[in-house]
């Protein structure tokens, strides 16, 4: 593992902390910044979250001994 493939990792750990969040407060009825704004939050760390994980991935794979 990578100082890279680290801190991708806790890229893709954040965006799965706050796609979890987001779905807890768009259920809660009332988010703290809206509907709009946590939706958008949601919508952008789903993606993200898969797209960081991959490169984590790839960048250990490629620098395996």
């Amino acid at each position: 593992m990578t100082p890279k493939s680290g801190v991708l990792l806790l890229g893709s750990c954040v965006a799965a902390i706050a796609a979890v969040g987001s779905v807890f407060e768009l259920s809660s009825g009332t988010p703290d910044l809206g509907n709009t704004v946590t939706g958008v939050i949601l919508a952008a760390s789903i993606p993200l979250t898969g797209l960081f994980f991959w490169a984590a991935v790839q960048d250990a794979r490629a620098n395996q001994k």
